[in-house]
């Protein structure tokens, strides 16, 4: 396949470029390196790997990327809420501008899968597991952000979603300020950690099940287009406080307290089912205890906080 994807030097693309070329495929990254990362170094001796520096939102540049590629994956997005609301009027151009100006240019027959976040079911119902069912309620303007656009993409006829869980894992660009990753670098560097909200439950998924997820979605998109997915650990519905357990687990002098010193913008509380993509034949190949082991391997290496979003 030639596969085109937007933002793939960012967290999530610098693992599943790799991936594809790994698996053959001709993969095209159109990024405009905002974060100075160099992530996509070790791809650059594949005679299959093609990069451009450029907007994602400029049709010009978009148009003739677009001409050749039989798959279309848009990674590009400001992501999380503090980012969004640092500068609104670009989430909602790249977040959901931009997947429409590429639904709007591509062909019918042009496949794309497209990422989201958990982040739009909102508040969730306690006991009750968030399905692709379940209303979408975005709180905030990322979570609003990256539902619109998986409406423009679920308009065509040929496309697939998934609604990712809370990601975490080491990545040639990395990110520190997602929830497993920070508080695995804090439980390493600080050995201490204060929680706001330790009740709140979310799923998780590893980085590299992401790449293995969209590998899935391009061999089997004939019987799986047109749908939503939950991407996560089935078995990985936590609170805060069960996954600071967890982690003491693999780090026994880690202590974590709980106190009323903040809140999260996006609410996220909610269990979610991804029984829908286990029924499609995919499994996970990474749980919380090997990313765990992963990131502390990481974090013997990484010793400072310039690789986060905000």
């Amino acid at each position: 396949m030639k596969i085109l994807i937007t933002g793939g030097a960012g967290y999530l693309g610098s693992v599943m470029t790799p991936h594809l070329l790994g698996l053959g495929h001709e993969v095209t990254v159109l990024d405009n390196f905002l974060f100075r990362q160099n992530s996509l170094g070790d791809c650059c001796h594949h005679d299959t790997f093609n990069i451009v520096r450029g907007d994602c939102r400029d049709a010009d540049v978009i148009k003739p990327l677009l001409k050749d590629a039989d798959v279309i994956i848009p990674l590009a997005a400001l992501v999380g809420a503090p980012l969004c609301n640092d500068d609104k009027a670009a989430a909602e151009s790249v977040n959901h501008g931009a997947v429409k100006l590429i639904c709007d240019l591509a062909s019918a027959d042009q496949r794309i899968i497209m990422p989201i976040t958990n982040s739009g079911y909102g508040v969730g119902e306690e006991g009750k597991f968030c399905t692709e069912e379940t209303p979408l309620r975005p709180i905030t303007l990322y979570g609003k952000t990256k539902v619109a656009a998986e409406a423009e993409v679920l308009a065509r006829d040929n496309s697939v979603s998934f609604r990712l869980a809370t990601v975490f894992g080491m990545a040639p660009r990395m990110r520190l300020d997602l929830l497993v990753n920070d508080f695995v670098y804090r439980a390493v560097n600080d050995r201490a950690l204060l929680i706001f909200e330790g009740h709140f439950k979310r799923n998780y998924i590893h980085v590299r099940d992401i790449a293995r997820v969209f590998e899935h979605a391009i061999d089997n998109f004939d019987s799986m287009k047109g749908q939503p997915y939950n991407a996560g650990l089935e078995e990985a519905n936590l609170s805060k406080l069960e996954l600071c357990e967890k982690i003491q687990e693999h780090l026994p002098k880690f202590v974590y307290v709980e106190a009323e010193v903040g809140e999260d913008p996006d609410k996220r509380d909610y269990i979610v089912s991804n029984q829908r993509l286990l029924g499609t034949g995919f499994e996970t190949k990474w749980d919380l205890d090997r990313g765990i082991t992963e990131l502390i391997k990481g974090y013997t290496i990484i010793r400072n906080t310039i690789y986060s979003n905000v």
